[in-house]
């Protein structure tokens, strides 16, 4: 099969899922319209006007988060403490209490003379990934199954509109409209 006869196949198939998502799958998006990828990350948040959370972290370069309790008690029993004899009895209590604000709070006053440990207030906020563009959402998809693993687990595809785009609009009314059994392939 030539070039040429594949190009045109390529864009006969293109249409025909152009089309079926057109009429089908278009996430209530409206022409001319492609797809991106949506993702999610943590960023540092306001706590007076965001829904978010304290992050608790140790940082000396090396980057820790306690999520709960027994990640915090495990990474201070693993650190600094391989010998149990050696920690301090005020510690020691902490750290049988399960009491993950009480443990924090004594490791921040008591036990943080470098700064390593640390918090801030974050949310989660969502994003358009950078050099996504789509001409359908099934690739859109294929590239988040082939790239998952740059990608959180809450990724997704997302539509939009190419608002005021008219070279945008008229090459996809093209892709979409244009009969491809018109064309002759000269050898």
């Amino acid at each position: 099969m030539s070039k040429a006869v594949e190009d045109i196949q390529f864009l006969k198939d293109l249409q025909k899922q152009m089309q079926y998502e057109s009429e089908h799958d278009y996430d209530m998006q409206a022409s001319p319209r492609f797809w991106v990828i949506m993702d999610y990350r943590i960023a540092p948040g306001n706590a007076d006007c965001d829904n978010g959370y304290i992050q608790r972290y140790w940082n000396n370069g090396d980057h820790s988060e306690f999520a709960d309790f027994e990640e915090l008690k495990q990474f201070i029993e693993d650190e600094y403490y391989e010998d149990c004899e050696d920690v301090p009895d005020d510690l020691q209590v902490a750290l049988e209490s399960g009491d993950f604000d009480g443990l924090w709070e004594l490791i921040q006053e008591d036990y943080n003379e470098d700064g390593y440990y640390s918090e801030t207030f974050v949310k989660e906020e969502e994003y358009i990934v950078p050099n996504t563009l789509f001409l359908t959402k099934e690739e859109a998809k294929q590239h988040i199954a082939w790239n998952k693993h740059n990608l959180s687990s809450k990724a997704h595809t997302y539509a939009m509109t190419a608002l005021r785009a008219p070279k945008v609009e008229r090459l996809l009314k093209i892709l979409n409209d244009f009969d491809f059994n018109l064309l002759e392939v000269k050898s």
